[in-house]
């Protein structure tokens, strides 16, 4: 494996090739740099096999006057540079899911163009910063050390292969928009799964502890496929979507919970108030966050600690793609200090009390960029 990565990284990588790209790309990029401070629409339920095709004309030699892919608006710019991201993480045996991060980190921070400005001083495919040591100019602008950079920084976070993509890509690019890389995941699998078909033998790579890093789907963070409760519309707060059941599958005791969490619908949020009585007159009666949760689990026999801080430790992490009603979602903050707990209801909802001078309230899974999921039943 480590010869057909070397090759990849001859045959893909030399200089001549870059050097072509860079050229390419360069009198587009001096004009401006890439705004990354606002979030493009949700791309959900993208079309792999469409995307394959049309990553696989351009990879031809196709001009991109002809190819779409929906969230690539200079295609023939931006695909070979995801190559080269896609191949260097092969190089450097870094997993399949490390590549759909670093993919998804570029299309955030530069669409996946090797932008010559930036905010400040960022540079190149990651806006990577000279002055925050990334390396120099001329070496961030070339894609491949700026892809070297970034992996490396990737694999030095602790349990990163365990974080969702938006936490994994914000623990290397310490962004003042933490959330957005979540957006662009599905489609940051979608160029992945394409790329790495045209590299023979570029399989997935083992983990260090021996184990395959797992094909995982998109989890549902900020963005996602399958039910992320985008078609219930805008939801009124403090109601109940119309047609939304608890789940007949649902554990007993999650059920039980979600059911008594939703007769707090339309109660206000009080900080630090206990939610033994929300719809009583004394405001400390009411709910926060993390008593709602408390509470609500009460209900089913089950002890939580009374903060999010405690709470995002109690029963067992999961995957955010792995949801089942009743499980905590954690959002703001970090995972280890979160700030904000809400429950799934299933059907791609989540209850909450979200803060001072709103209601407890069901809003849409897809509003949500989860930090860390527990499972407590």
């Amino acid at each position: 494996m480590k010869a057909i990565a070397a090759g990849i990284g001859v045959v893909f990588l030399s200089p001549l090739l870059l050097a072509g790209t860079a050229m390419m790309v360069a009198a587009a990029s001096s004009e401006a740099a890439a705004t990354t401070s606002s979030f493009s629409n949700c791309l959900h339920d993208v079309d792999t096999d469409a995307v394959t095709k049309q990553v696989t004309k351009i990879l031809d030699g196709a001009s991109g006057k002809d190819v779409k892919v929906e969230g690539l608006t200079l295609p023939a710019e931006q695909v070979p540079n995801a190559q080269t991201i896609v191949a260097t993480g092969i190089s450097l045996d870094v997993p399949k899911r490390g590549q759909i991060v670093a993919l998804a980190t570029a299309m955030q921070e530069s669409r996946l163009r090797n932008l010559g400005a930036g905010d400040r001083d960022s540079l190149g495919l990651f806006q990577q910063r000279p002055s925050q040591g990334w390396g120099t100019a001329q070496q961030i602008r070339d894609p491949v050390y700026a892809s070297e950079r970034f992996y490396k920084a990737l694999l030095k976070v602790k349990g990163w292969q365990q974080m969702a993509v938006t936490q994994a890509a914000q623990a290397v690019q310490a962004s003042g928009f933490p959330d957005a890389y979540a957006q662009w995941e599905p489609l940051a699998t979608a160029l992945q799964s394409a790329i790495a078909k045209t590299f023979p033998g570029a399989e997935d790579k083992p983990t260090k502890d021996g184990d395959k890093a797992k094909d995982t789907k998109p989890p549902a963070s900020g963005c996602g496929p399958a039910e992320d409760g985008s078609s219930y519309g805008r939801i009124p707060e403090g109601s109940v979507p119309k047609g939304y059941a608890i789940p007949k599958d649902a554990d007993p005791k999650a059920r039980t919970a979600i059911d008594w969490a939703m007769h707090q619908l339309g109660t206000l949020y009080q900080w630090g108030g206990s939610c033994t009585n929300s719809h009583g007159p004394d405001p400390m009666g009411r709910c926060d966050c993390s008593s709602l949760m408390q509470q609500a689990y009460a209900k089913a026999g089950i002890n939580l600690t009374r903060t999010t801080y405690t709470q995002v430790n109690e029963g067992k992490a999961i995957s955010p793609d792995k949801l089942q009603p009743g499980d905590l979602i954690f959002s703001r903050g970090t995972a280890a200090v979160p700030e904000h707990v809400g429950m799934f209801m299933g059907a791609g909802l989540v209850i909450e009390a979200p803060k001072t001078g709103k209601p407890v309230r069901i809003t849409p899974l897809k509003d949500w960029a989860i930090l860390a999921v527990r499972r407590v039943v």
